[in-house]
């Protein structure tokens, strides 16, 4: 099974009247009303003929249809470290932020290296999960780098692809075994690319901004050389992968020459990776918020990765949703840990600083938040069709408002994008047919 459904909730019964169907991947773009019945969709029906369906009507006034989101790499913290997400609040904060899917990163305490700590989070996201959740195992023991872990085991449990994430495979000989491995079971690499030895104990990209504020920088090259040497073995395996939250414009153009060289490889980004650079560090008077692997880069770096998420050259975005406990965050930003949550934040986000300014067009956006990344990792695909299970979420992009912290479904509060006036609220979220999400 590729991802578990959650059992929490029936299965949903309404009418969602006056919508603005947008499905790019089908080329879907209409005013309709949308029957849904015991979680599937009905009937799609233009100029609000829809039959109500157990006598509930949400009135979308236009509002985006959206299929539901899906994302590739946020970390919930379970095992280990639930108080600072679990898999409950992590699926809260993914529906509310019109999340139908959300891949969960091994890094946990312990590491997700085994079929039987797989079976266990498996069996948890059962019962407490309210949207689709899927794991990825580790590629090594412990995360350590030193022995291949039992990937065939893992997939046989569910595992969708393999990771060591926060941490890089350095050892290209485990590499090129892990590839040779997960050949056998038809899954992905996820890989985190940096090389340890260039990116030292650096806190922030290595720029005119680290200088002016004193800090140890992480150059660009620690990222795209690894991202090189990677996909030079993944070329030679013939194998498939996936490039983790990239951050620079040299690995973009790796990653197109080893596309044209006949790479089977797929790529994400992050919603602060899009909308940020080091400036903001600056900016915002070193706030700990900002500081997260890979750093926010230079603003060329980030307008880069624009330019090629609206040419169709990055696949899938991705939020890297990672929570953190207060006080790993209300130190000095040297000492503060790295990563920011994402889930609640990432399309009202995109949205208001990609698509109303005309960067990136709206189908862009909705691709590489939906369909790209369920086919990146073999994910059940949202769609929205008649007879189709509902997979949905509805979205007013007229609706400003102030991204609070405060109010996030996310047991964590670490958001590099809290105080942010924003526009486009999530009011609906329908995940494997049960309601998951509603905005009163």
């Amino acid at each position: 099974m590729a991802a578990t459904i959650a059992k929490r909730g029936t299965k949903a019964s309404l009418l969602i009247r006056d919508a603005r169907i947008f499905d790019p991947a089908r080329g879907v773009d209409m005013r309709a009303d949308v029957t849904i019945e015991k979680g599937q969709i009905a009937a799609i029906t233009p100029g609000k003929k829809g039959a109500e369906a157990g006598g509930e009507v949400v009135n979308a006034a236009g509002a985006l249809l959206l299929p539901g989101f899906v994302d590739l790499h946020a970390h919930l913290r379970s095992p280990g470290r639930e108080d600072e997400e679990d898999i409950a609040s992590g699926t809260a904060a993914a529906a509310a932020g019109g999340y139908v899917t959300i891949c969960a990163i091994p890094n946990t305490d312990p590491v997700v290296d085994d079929a039987a700590i797989l079976a266990s989070l498996t069996e948890t996201a059962e019962s407490e999960a309210v949207i689709r959740v899927a794991f990825l195992g580790a590629i090594s023991r412990g995360q350590k780098g030193e022995h291949l872990a039992d990937l065939w085991d893992m997939a046989a449990a569910g595992a969708i692809a393999f990771s060591d994430d926060g941490r890089p495979v350095s050892d290209a000989g485990l590499l090129r075994a892990a590839f040779q491995a997960a050949a056998l079971t038809g899954l992905p690499l996820s890989l985190h690319c940096e090389d340890p030895s260039l990116a030292g104990s650096g806190v922030m990209n290595e720029s005119e901004v680290s200088a002016r504020l004193g800090l140890t920088g992480i150059p660009c090259t620690a990222e795209s050389a690894d991202v090189a040497r990677n996909l030079a073995i993944a070329l030679y395996e013939n194998a498939r992968v996936h490039i983790a939250h990239i951050s620079c414009a040299q690995s973009l153009q790796h990653i197109k020459a080893a596309r044209a060289a006949g790479a089977k490889v797929t790529c994400e980004v992050t919603p602060h990776h899009l909308a940020l650079s080091d400036e903001a560090v600056v900016a915002a008077s070193l706030d700990s918020n900002l500081k997260m692997n890979p750093p926010l880069r230079s603003d060329t770096d980030r307008q880069a990765l624009v330019e090629a998420l609206a040419a169709g050259d990055i696949d899938c975005i991705a939020t890297d949703h990672a929570p953190h406990a207060a006080q790993e965050k209300e130190t000095p930003f040297e000492e503060a840990a790295f990563g920011t949550v994402g889930l609640e934040t990432a399309f009202p986000v995109l949205y208001t600083e990609l698509v109303e300014t005309g960067q990136v067009p709206l189908e862009n956006l909705i691709l590489a938040m939906s369909t790209n990344p369920a086919n990146a990792f073999g994910l059940p695909v949202p769609t929205i069709a008649e007879g189709e299970e509902a997979n949905l979420t509805l979205i007013d992009t007229e609706e400003e408002f102030v991204i609070d912290a405060a109010a996030f479904k996310s047991k964590s509060r670490n958001s590099a994008f809290a105080g942010r006036r924003v526009k486009g609220k999530v009011r609906l979220t329908i995940a494997a047919g049960r309601e998951a999400y509603r905005n009163e």
